[in-house]
């Protein structure tokens, strides 16, 4: 009769966790600014109901304030780390911005919307 019950994994077999991580000051000041960045989109993304159609998440007070301190950190910080990173991070910021008014009710002035007092009038 041979043992049924499972047994437990090696203990060589589990992760090593310490391994896995780096010390803060290990990671380079590029990669904080726009991982930081890509949290700020994403989480407006979610806010403006561009997650899903018929979004339950959508709060546009909310996707506001997250547009405005990703426009701040973009344009504090795009001399910093570069057009090479700045690029892409100025598209996704203007393409949140240009969704915001169209999600909005009442739309706000040019050069009133989130963000706008650092990037300038958005346009489509």
């Amino acid at each position: 009769m041979t043992d049924a019950t499972p047994t437990a994994p090696e203990a060589s077999a589990a992760p090593d966790y310490d391994a896995m991580t780096r010390d803060i000051a290990d990671v380079p000041a590029v990669e904080v600014i726009t991982t930081v960045a890509v949290h700020l989109l994403s989480a407006a993304a979610v806010n403006l109901g561009l997650d899903k159609p018929d979004s339950e998440h959508k709060d546009l007070d909310e996707a506001r304030k997250l547009i405005t301190a990703l426009a701040g950190l973009v344009t504090a910080s795009a001399t910093e780390i570069s057009s090479f990173h700045a690029a892409p991070l100025r598209d996704g910021l203007k393409s949140l911005q240009l969704a915001f008014r169209e999600a909005s009710i009442v739309p706000d002035e040019p050069g009133q919307g989130p963000g706008e007092k650092f990037t300038g009038p958005v346009y489509a």
